[in-house]
C-alpha cells in the first residue's frame, strides 16, 4: 500500500501561510463583533474531536450570519490568497477543521434557520449551521423527519461536507443520498446553486454530488435542501446479547440478506457495554450486543422483529429484550450515541484514533473478526462498535497522546485494518471523510489516476488553494 507510515499520519505537514495585516483589519472592519483574533476564540475553532493536537490554530475567526457574510469573507481571503476553513459545531473525527496552512475559519454555526419545509413534496431547505437535532424538533409538528444520525449533533452543513450517515443508513441510505440541492459560495466568491427540489433530473453534471463529501475544499453551502420522511406509524427496539462477535455479526447478515426492512443495528463489543454501562448508568448484559430498531405499520414492526428475534436464535442470541416506549428507546439510543464519550471516560486524559471502515457486508465478519483479534492482541484499550447493517464499523484506540509508542501502535492497527478492508472491496471512510488522517490510503481506494482527476478539479475549482487547503490529498 501507499499509505503513510504510522508516525506520518499523527504528525500532519504545516504549511502555514502569510496572513496579512491588512487582511485581519479588512475583516474587523466589515465584520466588527462578528470577527475575533482572540486566542480562546481560535484555539476552539482550531479543535475538533481527532487525536491531532499539536496543530497551531487559525489567525482568525469570522462567525457568517448570512450568504452575503460567508461571499464577503472569502472574497476578501481570496483577494490575499489565504485559506478559509469552514467550521460547524467542531465534532469531526479526522482533523477536518485544523488550520494546517493557516488562513480563518469561517464559522457558520450562527447560520441556523430552517428556510422552508415543503411538507407535500417531503423536502426542506436549511442553512447549514442547523444541527439535525434542531432541525426534527423544528419540523416534529408536520409528521415528518430527517433520518441521518451520525451519532453527535453535527451541523447539517458538516453532514453534507462529510458525506455523513450514521446509525439509521441502512434503511435511508446516507447524506449523498438525501441531499437535494445546495447554494454554495466558490472559492472566488461566486455564489451558485445546484440540484433543485425535483427527486431526478438528467440536466448536465451531478455538481450536488460534486460538493456533498467534498470536505469544505471546493466552497463553502449556506443553503442545503433535504429529503425528509413521514416518521413511522409504529417503532421498536431491542436489545440482544451473544456470547461472541462472529455470532452478532452473523445474525446482522443473514438479516439483510433475507431483506428485512430494519431501521438500525448496531453492534457493541462486551468491553463497551461496560465502558456505556458505566457512563449512562445502565444495567445492560455485558455481553456483545446487537441493538436494532424497526420502523413501519404496527403489523410491520412486529413481523420484522419475529423475523430477527428467530434469527438471533439461531444465533445462540440471549436476552432478546422489548424497548416499545419512546423513553425507554430514547435512553438506549442515548446512550449508544455516548459510547464514544464513554470510552474517552474510561481512560481519563486519552484521544481515540479513530476507524470506519466499511465493506461489503458479506465480507463484514471476515473483516471485523481479524480485526479484533490484532487489536486484542496488540493490549491496547479500544472500544468497537458499527452500523453494521451496511457493512460500516469502527475502532476506537485509546491512547495516550504524549506517548509516542502508543500512537505508532495504533496507527499500526489503523494500517492493518483499512488494508485489510481494501482488500475486501472495502472502502478506508464509511462516513467520517478522509479529512488528514487517511490522505495516505486515497490512493490506494481511488487509483493513482482518480486521486490526480481530483487534484484537477480541485484546481479548477480553486486555483489558489484556499478552501480548506491540505486535506482530502496531500500535496505534490
Amino acid at each position: 500500500m501507499n499509505a503513510p507510515t504510522p508516525a506520518a499520519q499523527l504528525t500532519p505537514q504545516l504549511q502555514p501561510r502569510d496572513v496579512p495585516a491588512a487582511l485581519l483589519e479588512a475583516l474587523a472592519a466589515r465584520f466588527g463583533a462578528q470577527f475575533s483574533a482572540a486566542l480562546a476564540v481560535r484555539t476552539q475553532h482550531g479543535r475538533d474531536e481527532s487525536a491531532f493536537t499539536t496543530v497551531p490554530p487559525p489567525a482568525a475567526v469570522v462567525f457568517a450570519e448570512s450568504t452575503q457574510d460567508v461571499q464577503d469573507a472569502v472574497r476578501l481571503c481570496a483577494q490575499f490568497k489565504a485559506p478559509v476553513i469552514p467550521y460547524g459545531v467542531g465534532s469531526s473525527l479526522e482533523g477536518h477543521l485544523l488550520a494546517v496552512q493557516g488562513g480563518i475559519s469561517l464559522d457558520v454555526s450562527r447560520m441556523n434557520r430552517v428556510l422552508a419545509t415543503n411538507a407535500e413534496d417531503l423536502t426542506v431547505t436549511v442553512q447549514p449551521g442547523v444541527t439535525r437535532k434542531q432541525l426534527n424538533d423544528e419540523i416534529k409538528s408536520t409528521g415528518l423527519f430527517f433520518p441521518i444520525d451520525p451519532g453527535a449533533d453535527a451541523s447539517i452543513g458538516g453532514m453534507a461536507a462529510t458525506r455523513a450517515s450514521g446509525t439509521n443508513a441502512v434503511r435511508y441510505g446516507t447524506m449523498r443520498e438525501n441531499v437535494l440541492a445546495l447554494e454554495v459560495v466558490t472559492a472566488s466568491g461566486e455564489v451558485i446553486r445546484t440540484g433543485t427540489r425535483a427527486r431526478k433530473s438528467s440536466a448536465g453534471y451531478d455538481l450536488t454530488r460534486l460538493f456533498v463529501g467534498s470536505e469544505g475544499t471546493l466552497g463553502v453551502m449556506t443553503e442545503v435542501t433535504l429529503r425528509i420522511y413521514p416518521l413511522p406509524e409504529a417503532i421498536s427496539a431491542a436489545v440482544c446479547s451473544f456470547p461472541t462477535i462472529a455470532d452478532a455479526v452473523n445474525t446482522v447478515i443473514q438479516i439483510i440478506q433475507l431483506g428485512v426492512p430494519i431501521a438500525r443495528v448496531e453492534l457493541l463489543d462486551a468491553r463497551t457495554v461496560k465502558m456505556v454501562n458505566t457512563h449512562s448508568k445502565l444495567s445492560l448484559p455485558e455481553q456483545h450486543m446487537l441493538l436494532m430498531e424497526f420502523h413501519g405499520t404496527p403489523a410491520g414492526v412486529q413481523e420484522q422483529a419475529e423475523t430477527v428475534q428467530a434469527i438471533a436464535g439461531d444465533h445462540a442470541g440471549l436476552g432478546f429484550e422489548w424497548a416499545a416506549q419512546p423513553e425507554d428507546r430514547t435512553r438506549l439510543w442515548t446512550a449508544r450515541h455516548n459510547a464514544y464519550f464513554a470510552a474517552i471516560q474510561s481512560r481519563p486524559g486519552c484521544r481515540a484514533i479513530s476507524t470506519d471502515t466499511c465493506v461489503p457486508i458479506s465480507r463484514l465478519a471476515d473483516c471485523l473478526l481479524d480485526s479484533v483479534a490484532e487489536a486484542d492482541a496488540s493490549g491496547i484499550p479500544y472500544f468497537l462498535v458499527g452500523h453494521v447493517g451496511d457493512g460500516n464499523f469502527h475502532f476506537g484506540y485509546l491512547i495516550d497522546p504524549d506517548d509516542a509508542a502508543e500512537r505508532a501502535l495504533a496507527e499500526r492497527l489503523n494500517h492493518q485494518l483499512v488494508a485489510r478492508a481494501l482488500s475486501m472491496n472495502g472502502t478506508c471512510s464509511g462516513e467520517h471523510g478522509v479529512g488528514l488522517h487517511k490522505m495516505g490510503f486515497l490512493r490506494d481506494e481511488a487509483g493513482a489516476g482518480a486521486v490526480a482527476m481530483m487534484r484537477t478539479l480541485k484546481r479548477a475549482l480553486d486555483p489558489d488553494g484556499i478552501m480548506n487547503p491540505g486535506k482530502v490529498f496531500a500535496q505534490e
